[in-house]
């Protein structure tokens, strides 16, 4: 028994060393927390001290995973990287390093058309809401991006921004609607600016306002506008991408708005963008 939670308290400090590296690394909360509790449930499955483990403990640990209903190859894909990263990195460890499992299916985007948009928009609860849910319509941000937004990062004058510390740690320059400086300015004088908060969103305390937070109301404004879509923070980002696509705004600016490191993740939205196919003359038609 004594022998058990021994190894547990060795266990809990080893992720707890992993987890400040990841974040001197610069990974964000939600890839950090994800990451440790990946590991943790690792833990629990092979019994046994972390730094003892090998190749086959990996293995069937994710054979036991793939069994489980619901568990897609992206998933199982992060449960990898995330050992991964714990033992080549961290541990210097060579082992997980010739595990491979099948690439994650690339699927077309959901996104909403500009009707939907203002559906969604019309059904969200409360000023803030549909302020948060406009920004990360129009300025393609992640959710974590949008929940981390102070708001000596906005220039109202030049209606820009910058995501300082996105994904890959990378900062990046974005593009503000004028419609919304001039709402958040008046929402700004009304509400935020009795919070003395730092932050473009905060809750009533101040403080930044989570991640659920924002998936919640989304999901609730979803459910008054009766729209069946799947809709997510993320389904915003990809309608903002499209939506630019069909303006004729060059991929390789998209790319930079976006924060893609690499252009063949920002390409995925030239498969969602229909209606420029239907424009296209048909060349036996030219006959």
């Amino acid at each position: 028994m004594e022998n058990n939670q021994n190894l547990q308290k060795e266990t809990d400090a080893l992720i707890g060393k992993f987890r400040s590296e990841l974040n001197i690394e610069g990974y964000s909360e939600l890839t950090i927390k994800t990451y440790c509790d990946y590991l943790f449930a690792f833990k629990k499955f092979v019994k046994k001290d972390l730094a003892q483990v090998n190749n086959d403990d990996i293995i069937a640990y994710l054979a036991n995973i793939k069994t489980k209903k619901g568990v897609s190859s992206a998933t199982l894909n992060l449960i990898l990287s995330a050992i991964k990263h714990f033992y080549s990195k961290f541990l210097k460890q060579n082992i997980a390093i010739d595990i491979k499992l099948p690439k994650k299916a690339k699927k077309i985007p959901v996104v909403l058309t500009s009707s939907e948009i203002s559906n969604l928009i019309a059904a969200t609860k409360g000023i803030r809401n549909k302020l948060i849910l406009e920004f990360l319509f129009s300025t393609g941000v992640r959710v974590s991006e949008c929940t981390n937004m102070k708001i000596s990062d906005l220039d109202f004058e030049e209606c820009t921004g910058k995501v300082i510390g996105g994904k890959g740690n990378k900062d990046r320059v974005i593009i503000l609607s004028k419609k919304w400086v001039s709402e958040y300015k008046t929402y700004f004088e009304r509400q935020n600016k009795k919070m003395n908060s730092e932050f473009v969103f905060c809750n009533s305390l101040g403080k930044k306002l989570s991640v659920d937070t924002i998936q919640k109301f989304i999901k609730n404004a979803k459910q008054i506008a009766k729209m069946d879509k799947k809709i997510s923070p993320h389904t915003l980002r990809h309608s903002f991408a499209t939506n630019l696509l069909e303006n004729d705004v060059n991929i390789r600016y998209i790319q930079q708005l976006l924060g893609h490191a690499n252009l063949n993740t920002t390409q995925i939205y030239t498969k969602v963008n229909t209606n420029k196919l239907k424009t296209i003359k048909n060349p036996l038609d030219q006959l």
